[in-house]
């Protein structure tokens, strides 16, 4: 008899969705066209997700077989090394008022002005400030500063776009000059100038801020990015995607750009010679047939651009978030769904090389359960990581290369420090310690923190 594991989140069933995880495809169909490497369909990728829509709950032996199949296709794809980046997290600000449902990071914007008397508890970075926080790191190794931040309403793309703003009569740009905050952001460009010290690579300016960075002007994405390239701008995360759905995206993130927009964005980004990585944010009020379709919309961008280095999918932590505080969900995916997405993602993403596992979201022994699902890479050091602990994550907030060495070699892999863009590849031998990365400008091979 087969064994089954019920489904995560009973509110899920509560919502009204268009889109539901059913099909006229079989699982058995589905594994078959995963396991000889045909070009996989949503139906497919909604039967392999759910291990079969004829009945609910997931077919735990049905699930060992998506994950041999993705493991499989791993192996064939990257071989045996797991990849990491020696990286540093550097978001210039936590003033928001966007309002997404699944955030704890973002503060309202509106305590970080000089009227506003209590304590916020939030942060704004100078790009001085920045600048600093960057040196130091590429001082000590680093190569890679990941930098995204809320919609502070003081942000302008450079000066020419304050001056629009200044000058616009329009009530709907959630824009407030600088000199009505604690903390003066500057501009996009000048905090990316600032990070872009020593050669280090900048990986910053997601879909959601280019389209704050071109308010209340015709710009198009490419000239945004054009400008943030000249500044020092590396690659862009594909973050903001959350679900490429737009009717999930309106339960979610209603204030957000919608799906077509981030598509848009994404690809612009791609045309003025960026590289972009691509993320899913599940386990929420989504379904597996949003999931489904999300991957399939990553797909398409990447046979239009062909400049995804790698996917990383990312589980909801739910626990402090107003989805929780609202009774709207009352827990995240599952540790199958998981499995099932990390599998799944590798599956269907064919022509996408690199599919990261986040310690940050599953912990250090499901993250490397990832790298047996069909995932390589196991993310970066880190150093500072604000996102997830502001919404409950409790694994940490950097990871050292010896850790890195120590768990990557005891599941029997290859370790490999890697840049940015995978291009750099440095194989690391467990035996010849301590460890710390080689591949950067001022990286000797110190370590970056102690175990």
């Amino acid at each position: 008899m087969d064994a089954f594991e019920a489904s995560a989140n009973v509110p899920r069933d509560s919502f009204e969705f268009e889109h539901r995880p059913e099909t006229e495809q079989s699982f058995e169909n589905a594994l078959a066209k995963a396991r000889s490497g045909d070009r996989l369909d949503v139906d497919d990728a909604i039967e392999l997700l759910t291990t079969g829509t004829e009945r609910d709950g997931i077919d735990l032996e049905r699930k060992e077989q998506v994950l041999e199949a993705a493991d499989r296709r791993r192996a064939e794809v990257v071989g045996e090394e797991v990849t990491f980046v020696a990286n540093l997290n550097n978001n210039i600000t936590t003033a928001c008022n966007t309002g997404c449902l699944f955030c704890n990071f973002k503060d309202r914007s509106e305590q970080f002005r000089t009227t506003y008397q209590d304590d916020h508890g939030g942060f704004t970075k100078t790009p001085d400030e920045s600048r600093e926080i960057v040196r130091d790191a590429v001082e000590r190794g680093i190569y890679e500063v990941t930098s995204v931040s809320g919609l502070h309403p003081a942000f302008a793309l450079d000066d020419e776009h304050r001056e629009i703003l200044e000058s616009s009569d329009r009530g709907d740009l959630n824009y407030r000059p600088p000199e009505e905050y604690e903390v003066d952001p500057r501009t996009y460009v000048e905090q990316i100038r600032a990070m872009a010290v020593d050669g280090v690579h900048v990986h910053s300016m997601t879909p959601e801020e280019a389209y704050h960075a071109r308010r209340g002007t015709d710009w198009s994405y490419e000239e945004v990015f054009r400008r943030l390239k000249n500044a020092g701008l590396d690659s862009v995360p594909g973050t903001a995607a959350e679900i490429l759905v737009d009717e999930v995206r309106e339960v979610i993130c209603p204030a957000k750009i919608d799906t077509g927009e981030w598509l848009e964005a994404m690809e612009a980004a791609a045309n003025v010679g960026l590289d972009t990585t691509a993320t899913i944010m599940y386990g929420h009020v989504d379904n597996e047939a949003h999931r489904a379709l999300h991957l399939d919309r990553i797909r398409e961008l990447q046979d239009r651009t062909g400049n995804i280095t790698e996917f990383v999918p990312l589980s909801f932590v739910h626990h402090d978030t107003p989805l929780a505080e609202r009774g709207m969900v009352d827990s995240g995916a599952t540790v199958h769904e998981d499995e099932l997405m990390i599998a799944v993602s590798r599956l269907y993403l064919d022509n996408v090389e690199h599919i990261q596992s986040s310690w940050v979201k599953y912990g250090d022994a499901q993250g490397l359960k990832m790298l047996s699902c069909g995932a390589d890479d196991f993310m970066g050091t880190i150093l500072s990581e604000e996102i997830t602990k502001r919404a409950g994550g409790e694994y940490g907030e950097f990871r050292s290369f010896q850790e890195y060495v120590d768990m990557i070699s005891a599941i029997g892999r290859v370790p490999v420090e890697r840049s940015t863009d995978y291009e750099k590849r440095r194989r690391i031998d467990p035996e010849d310690g301590p460890h710390g990365p080689e591949l950067g400008l001022n990286a000797d091979g110190t370590p970056l923190v102690s175990r």
